[in-house]
């Protein structure tokens, strides 16, 4: 557990960190976005402040500098350098012009109009004068949108909750989340590769989510704050949907319909957890609100987005692909749609500002990976005729299958398919999925603005990418057990497709009609109110915070379950180690590495050109890769226990030695600890 002077500490460090982002990001944003204020002006600024915090990690983690004190002072550097030298007026750097005589509108910043609260967007996302009562008062369609928002983050809250006791368990936060935020926190270096057990190339995944859980770690020490982010990104996307919907003055009906989307059985897995699903989905989902904003805001006439709106959109879609690589795809083509939409003569400018700030947001990993192994996408080997550098080994873990290569079979259907799909998206799954398809087609129909054609095709290739991806369907020929599991990838698209429904043309004059919608008919509490509220609710969340971590720390990993027997043995003496070098075979890494985060924990494998790891398959090579590693315990275990397999996996036995102590034995691990090398002379 934390002192109370350390977690004080590891407050104000935290404190400071996202002061110092918001001050620079603030700054940025006033210049790229002048006309945006209220909701859709900080949605800007936390995209812009949550990338500050980003690119000074992964400059310091370059040069193995991304350590408490370089990350306080650059950050300091930073934010103050940006406040202070970046001049906050609107100069025109926000606007895209073609040349002359390519549909210029003459002078005048385009970004200088805003959207005014009496005015609401029209047909083509145009504002146009409000008709009907102005006022102060909610309507009852916000409160009811509200109250369905609140009872979505509950619930959300309320899964999390369980995780504060026993620790993070989900797999894949014990396989990769985990282990990758905490070798960023332990190396203080985000640009080598951080090898793990050798499924999926996983150690080639981008990490932008992870490095979160990693600036946590390195301001308390702890990783106390890693089962509370995502309940963090749930606020931020049900924030974002609000915002999608806002200039068309349907913004209840996106923020009741986002929530229900956001609540689906598929996504129950987010909470108290490090998975990165809910945190790909804030990025695009932001990106899609400052896109409208943005377009909104222009005068009549203009055409695509000014260069302000177009960065800051690039950059929310460009932190979703450096977060998971489905959003790869949605990524790109909105990219490309802003790009196409801009006016003629202007395209390529529009093309450059997008994607190279896209790559601002994501590309880190990419480039990682480019000069690690030759190839961004070690996954793809061959590209046509052209023959990709990449890692000559099976990609391993569960059998890859794609729902695309299912398409056609019934059995398919009727054993996983249609039992999945009720159990990730709940009863309701028909009307769900089919609104979600009605909202993105709707986009692309008559009547809607070039920018709604364009967030309707992100949010198909969103779905596209699910359909293809060769996990969504994954297990053995004929067996997707991974299906239900991989609908978190067609989230996205849900969830963009249910916030983009009521902003269709032939749905939101209805909408606004039927339930007196309008932004007209907001409230605005005065601005000392809100302050106020706020630093209540920040003091209330500090103090009730410390004993939180107190029994967060007490409990996690105390009493594990969720795995094998022995497997939970291991994590439960392995909490109690501080300052120890553990080897293991285990895919689930993360609870080995103590409460303090001390431990360093590597799986036993040999490194293979093009960034390869793989397991040794005899026992000299396995001996030889542990003496490598100077360990003082090894950790020999089976991810499960199957019927018909020896009770211990073969490294069990080829760790037996003189210089191997046994400190526990529980079907199917076994723990040693390490007195010397083990001679692969004496293998038995």
């Amino acid at each position: 557990m934390l002192s109370a002077s350390r977690y004080l500490l590891g407050v104000a460090e935290i404190g400071v960190l996202v002061s110092l982002a918001w001050l620079g990001a603030s700054a940025v944003r006033s210049r790229l976005l002048p006309a945006f204020s209220g909701a859709p002006a900080h949605l800007a600024t936390a995209v812009l402040a949550l990338a500050l915090l980003i690119w000074v990690a992964e400059l310091l983690g370059t040069v193995d500098l991304f350590r408490p004190v370089p990350y306080l002072l650059a950050m300091g550097l930073v934010g103050l350098a940006t406040w202070t030298l970046l001049p906050r007026q609107a100069s025109g750097w926000g606007v895209l012009r073609p040349p002359g005589g390519c549909g210029g509108q003459g002078p005048g910043p385009a970004s200088a109009v805003s959207l005014r609260p009496e005015q609401r967007a029209g047909p083509e996302g145009h504002p146009t004068p409000a008709t009907g009562p102005a006022g102060r008062g909610v309507d009852v369609a916000t409160l009811v949108a509200l109250a369905i928002a609140a009872a979505a983050m509950l619930h959300f809250a309320a899964d999390v909750r369980p995780k504060l006791t026993t620790g993070m368990t989900g797999f894949d936060s014990t396989w990769y989340h985990g282990p990758f935020a905490a070798g960023f926190f332990q190396t203080g270096n985000t640009f080598d590769l951080h090898f793990i057990a050798p499924q999926f190339l996983a150690w080639f995944y981008p990490a932008n989510s992870e490095l979160f859980h990693a600036i946590g770690m390195v301001a308390f020490g702890r990783d106390i704050l890693s089962p509370l982010l995502n309940l963090g990104w749930f606020i931020g996307c049900l924030f974002a949907v609000w915002c999608i919907g806002r200039p068309f003055g349907v913004a209840p009906v996106s923020l009741a319909l986002g929530a229900i989307a956001l609540s689906i059985p598929a996504l129950a897995d987010q909470a108290g957890e490090a998975r990165n699903d809910i945190v790909g989905i804030f990025f695009l989902l932001a990106a899609a609100a400052i896109a409208v904003s943005a377009w909104a805001a222009r005068p009549d006439g203009d055409r695509g987005l000014p260069t302000g709106a177009l960065i800051v959109t690039g950059l929310a879609a460009g932190l979703a692909a450096g977060t998971k690589l489905n959003f790869l795809l949605p990524g790109a083509v909105l990219v490309i749609g802003l790009a196409a939409i801009a006016p003629q003569g202007a395209r390529w400018r529009a093309l450059t500002a997008a994607a190279v700030a896209a790559l601002a947001g994501g590309g880190y990993w990419y480039l990682r990976n480019l000069l690690q192994t030759g190839n961004p996408l070690p996954w793809v080997r061959d590209l046509g005729p052209i023959s990709l550098p990449a890692p000559e080994q099976a990609l391993g873990g569960r059998e890859g299958h794609s729902v695309l290569g299912y398409l056609t079979d019934g059995s398919v259907w009727s054993d996983w398919f249609l039992p999945g799909l009720h159990g990730g998206l709940g009863l309701l799954w028909p009307l769900l999925a089919g609104l979600a398809l009605a909202g993105l087609l709707l986009c692309l129909g008559r009547g809607a603005s070039p920018l709604l054609r364009v967030l309707g095709v992100a949010g198909l290739a969103a779905a596209l990418a699910w359909l293809v991806a060769p996990t969504s369907a994954s297990g053995p020929p004929g067996m997707p057990r991974g299906f239900e599991s991989g609908l978190r990838y067609l989230a996205p698209a849900l969830v963009l497709g249910l916030a983009l429904l009521p902003a269709a043309p032939s749905l939101r004059d209805r909408l606004r009609r039927w339930a007196s919608l309008g932004p007209h008919r907001g409230w605005s509490a005065p601005a000392r109110a809100l302050t106020a509220i706020g630093t209540v609710l920040i003091v209330l969340a500090v103090g009730a915070g410390y004993p939180v971590q107190r029994h967060y720390l007490e409990s996690r990993y105390s009493d594990p379950r969720f795995t094998t027997p022995g497997l939970d043995a291991a994590f439960r003496w392995a909490r109690s180690l501080s300052g120890a070098r553990i080897a293991t075979t285990s895919t689930r890494q993360y609870p080995l590495f103590g409460t303090d985060l001390s431990n360093r924990v590597r799986f036993v494998g040999l490194e293979r050109p093009h960034g390869g790891f793989a397991a040794p398959t005899t026992c000299r090579a396995w001996r030889r890769a542990l003496n490598a590693g100077d360990y003082d315990y090894v950790v020999a275990s089976r991810d499960r226990i199957d019927s018909g397999k020896p009770a211990y996996p073969p490294a069990a036995a080829w760790a037996e030695g003189p210089a191997a102590t046994v400190v526990f034995r529980k079907p199917p691990t076994a723990a040693f600890r390490l007195t010397g090398p083990l001679s692969p002379r004496l293998c038995p």
